[in-house]
Formats: C-alpha cells, structure tokens, sequence
C-alpha cells in the first residue's frame, strides 16, 4: 500500500517584495538566477512511499527539503498537483516544536502527546515508557527551558515513538543528544519500518542517512534529480557538489 503519493506538486514562496520608490522610478528589481533567487521552492515533484519503506530526502541548503516534509505533513498546501496521505502521520520536524519551555518535562509529554493526537488516558498509560525511553529521570519535573537541545530532543522523540503513527516524517533533529541515544533512535526506526511503518528523513547527515533509509530522493534547486536507493542517490548528491549534473 503506498502511504503517500506525491503527483506533479509545485510549491511557490509567495514572497515577492513590494517594490520601493526607486525601483518606480528606475525600474524593477532585476531578477538573478540561483539557489536563493528562484520563484518556486518545489517544482514538478512526484514520488510515492509504500507501506515498511524509509525514504532519505537529501539536497543543499535552500533546495526544498523542509518545505517538502511540511507538505508531507499538511501545515503548507501545494499551489498545483496532488498529495495522498494514508494512516496517521507523526512528525518532528523543528527542536521544541509542540514544547512550552515553562511547563516540565512532565507537562510537555502530555502537551505535546495531546498534539499529536493521543488521548489523556492513552498518554497516561505510555507515561512510564516514555519517560523511560527518554533517559531522563528526575529531570522530567525541571521546566523545560532548563534543558538542554539533547534532552529536549531526547523528550520530543519518545513522545513521538509512543504515538504510534503508521508514517513518521522527521528532519534533521536526531543530529541532536550522545551518540548512544542517536544509536537507540536508529534501532527504534529500523524496528519500526520492519513492523510496517513508514518512515520518511531529510538529514544531511549522508551516513547515517543511508544506515537508515532504503530508498531516496535527492532534490536540487526545487527539482527532483534523482530517485532510486540510497547509495545510488547519495552518488548523485556528491556529483552534484562537485559541479557534475
């Protein structure tokens, strides 16, 4: 079953800026080309996932690779074609998101347990396993802005692992906490995909990326230049950093 379809999606910045008064009296901003300077983030993109798949998504800075996962998601709509989403969708996507640095470590589970859609009596019964898989014991009761980037990502991962979500999209955070924590998230994932999970992670982290994911995208200037297994889309990314198309 493919969980999610991507078909001819284009996605725009939509941010254009108001033309001053010199640009009236002299004439319009000039348009450069370039990484930065294009009109659309996305263009013409189209891939599937099936059901038990890991999808790597790589590519430079500014080529379209967090846009994507928040399309993937639904908090941004495409401006022209079409994604299908299946099952319920998890995501992490930015350290701290769903989190109030006030409210404990404790309070935050049920926080941000309750924004990805469990429910208060769900989340109760998977509070010992996450605070467990979490590592950080009596910290749990400590505001949260007294954590650091590792422990809240440590936080925010459990939460997400506990909300048993048929497809989990996530992107860059597990960069962040100790190598034994990294080496846990990636047995939980490998785990995961086994079981018939759907995974999907934009990291430039090439290695770890391609221990994780079968399969790949590697998007370039909003485009989607290669797709197939990992190493063979890892290759292409290293052409295409050195000025090979």
């Amino acid at each position: 079953m493919k969980m999610i379809e991507v078909k001819n999606v284009w996605k725009t910045y939509n941010n254009h800026p108001q033309l001053g008064i010199k640009e009236w009296i002299v004439g319009g901003r000039a348009r450069t080309e370039g990484r930065f300077s294009r009109e659309w983030v996305l263009r013409d993109i189209s891939f599937s996932i099936d059901a038990g798949r890991s999808l790597g998504i790589i590519g430079h800075n500014g080529t379209g690779k967090s846009t994507l996962l928040n399309l993937l998601l639904g908090t941004l709509n495409v401006d022209a074609g079409t994604i299908t989403r299946r099952g319920k969708i998890g995501a992490m996507l930015e350290l701290g998101s769903g989190f109030h640095p006030d409210l404990t470590g404790r309070e935050n589970i049920f926080l941000n347990g309750s924004i990805l859609g469990m429910r208060i009596n769900e989340i109760h019964r998977v509070f010992d396993a996450i605070v467990d898989f979490s590592e950080l014991g009596a910290a749990i009761d400590h505001p949260l802005r007294t954590y650091s980037s590792g422990m809240s990502a440590r936080l925010a991962f459990a939460v997400l692992v506990h909300a048993r979500s048929d497809v989990l999209l996530i992107d860059e955070v597990l960069a962040v906490g100790d190598a034994s924590f990294q080496a846990k998230c990636s047995r939980y994932l490998h785990e995961y995909t086994e079981k018939g999970g759907t995974l999907v992670v934009v990291s430039h982290d090439l290695q770890t990326l391609n221990a994780l994911c079968v399969d790949g995208i590697c998007l370039h200037e909003g485009k989607l230049v290669e797709s197939g297994t990992m190493d063979v889309v890892i290759d292409r990314y290293h052409r295409l950093s050195a000025g090979v198309s």
